[in-house]
């Protein structure tokens, strides 16, 4: 029976879309917001097979300068600060709040599952007003391994004292959504638009296209 649910927070939650016109006049281009984003993953998921650990808010500098100089642009420490720093101010996605609010009036426990260090993630929910409606904050900097390892999982489940398969992910992205059924976890995809469930591997038995039908589904089949 599940008992936690653990929510990503990046493009799960939080809208990344307002940083677009961050990069476009650093860049040029807000279509280069996306590029960023990927890059920053791969340099995390490198760290994690490599046995060289790094934490997001290291990949997230790295990534920006890597972006830059491929484009032909200069970007200072402080511009890079000013971009990475605005991740901790965004906003939430328009039915956030309300899907939760119904979630948190269940018996099951809500946490926010994260890479981004604790501090980071604490403001993000803080600061778009979500905060409340979680029980805790889980960051896989605490075991030094990045989503979608099975440590950070695992680390949720230790937590909050149940088994690993009574927690369930919720996730916008199919990485975190395979890391989180290889652990043992549930999980429930948020199909949000550009998001798609890889074609290997489990798949999830919860799929919305936002928070909103996800915590329906989920309450229909978790809650009882």
């Amino acid at each position: 029976m599940t008992a936690v649910i653990a929510f990503d927070v990046n493009e799960t939650l939080l809208d990344l879309r307002p940083l677009d016109t961050v990069f476009e006049d650093l860049l040029g281009s807000a279509a280069l917001r996306g590029q960023w984003f990927a890059q920053m993953l791969q340099l995390s998921f490198v760290g994690g097979l490599t046995g060289e650990y790094v934490d997001f808010s290291s990949a997230q500098h790295a990534a920006l300068r890597m972006l830059a100089e491929r484009h032909g642009r200069a970007v200072t420490t402080d511009e890079a600060t000013a971009v990475v720093s605005r991740m901790s101010a965004l906003p939430a996605h328009a039915e956030v709040d309300g899907a939760l609010r119904r979630l948190r009036s269940t018996a099951l426990t809500v946490v926010a599952l994260v890479n981004s260090l604790e501090s980071v993630a604490e403001a993000q929910l803080t600061n778009a007003g979500i905060r409340e409606y979680f029980d805790g904050v889980v960051s896989a900097d605490t075991v030094k391994r990045l989503k979608p390892a099975p440590e950070p999982y695992l680390a949720v489940a230790r937590t909050f004292g149940v088994g690993i398969a009574d927690v369930r992910l919720v996730a916008a992205h199919s990485w975190d959504v395979s890391g989180a059924l290889s652990a043992g976890c549930k999980a429930a995809f948020v199909a949000r638009p550009g998001m798609v469930l890889s074609p290997l591997g489990a798949r999830p038995d919860i799929v919305g296209a936002d928070i909103s039908e996800v915590v329906d589904q989920i309450i229909a089949a978790d809650a009882g």
